[in-house]
């Protein structure tokens, strides 16, 4: 099963949207948008960037852990992901980030 977005509104009318992999577990994040156009920019972007190796700036937490932001070509942060365990488990993410992030399917929830 392929992946997915969710686009959501929070209680302060905010929109944020999730990649979902085909398992339903949340593999990139977006920061906070005013609009809901501009949560739908994002996701175009990580439609179109997901798949290039070079959009992927790899990182690690204060305590240690590895994770991963999507950049767009002008470098600014689309994504991020969560903490992982492992630079191995991180990659994986990324691999699933790339398979999935192609995806057209919006949710909006």
């Amino acid at each position: 099963m392929a992946g997915w977005y969710e686009l959501s509104k929070n209680d302060k009318g905010q929109f944020r949207f999730v990649l979902k992999a085909g398992n339903g577990q949340v593999i990139l994040t977006s920061e906070q948008y005013e609009a809901k156009p501009s949560a739908q920019n994002g996701i175009a972007s990580v439609q179109k960037n997901a798949p290039m190796d070079e959009r992927y700036e790899l990182k690690t937490a204060s305590d240690g852990r590895p994770f991963f932001n999507l950049k767009a070509s002008n470098g600014q942060v689309i994504g991020t992901s969560q903490m992982y365990s492992s630079e191995a488990a991180r990659q994986t993410g990324i691999d699933s980030v790339k398979a999935n992030g192609p995806s057209t399917e919006v949710r909006e929830v």
